[in-house]
């Protein structure tokens, strides 16, 4: 039996929106997000605007509990009616890619559908930033850490280091090593 971490996931959506329309995609954008939390499933969602004035591209990551939630949602009316309205702000239509697990962690500004490297490369480079995070953690609040019971000091220091993991270190670190991630692919990471 799957954990719900293990059966979630995370649908990446590339639009591209044409010149003088971002307001009003950014309104219905808003509001698909607000309907879509209103599903059974729900786990979040995050829109990244554009890098830059010359590239239109927005990325909205959002997140359900499972293949069920997320089909649920995706065949439903209230998404269907601001779909229509959202596609016909773009340029061409929408780019979608499901994941699941830490494969969004790996993924290049700019660059989808989502392809993920390797799992082995994905575990080198997710040590690489989780060793001296946790070695850090410790050094810096051992003495404190070591003065509350195991079940909290666990569940403090991986939430520290979850976020840290997925707000600071991997993108950071994804970008730093997509040279080797990424071996075949267009590094213009904006």
């Amino acid at each position: 039996m799957s954990t719900p971490l293990e059966s979630a996931l995370t649908v990446v959506v590339s639009r591209r929106v044409i010149k003088g329309k971002e307001s009003e995609f950014e309104k219905l954008s808003t509001e698909m997000t607000q309907r879509a939390s209103a599903f059974p499933g729900y786990l979040g969602a995050t829109m990244f605007r554009p890098a830059s004035p010359e590239d239109p591209e927005y990325r909205i990551a959002f997140k359900f509990r499972d293949r069920e939630t997320l089909t649920a949602w995706e065949e439903s009316e209230a998404r269907a009616e601001l779909l229509a309205k959202i596609e016909s702000l773009l340029v061409k239509p929408s780019e979608r890619e499901v994941t699941s697990g830490i494969v969004t962690w790996f993924t290049l500004p700019g660059q989808n559908p989502v392809t993920p490297p390797p799992k082995w490369k994905m575990t080198i480079v997710s040590w690489l930033a989780l060793y001296p995070a946790v070695t850090l953690v410790f050094v810096l609040f051992g003495d404190l850490l070591a003065q509350i019971p195991l079940l909290l000091r666990t569940m403090a220091v991986t939430i520290v280091v979850m976020l840290l993991m997925s707000y600071v270190l991997m993108p950071r670190m994804t970008r730093w090593f997509a040279f080797w991630l990424f071996p075949k692919k267009n590094h213009d990471v904006r």
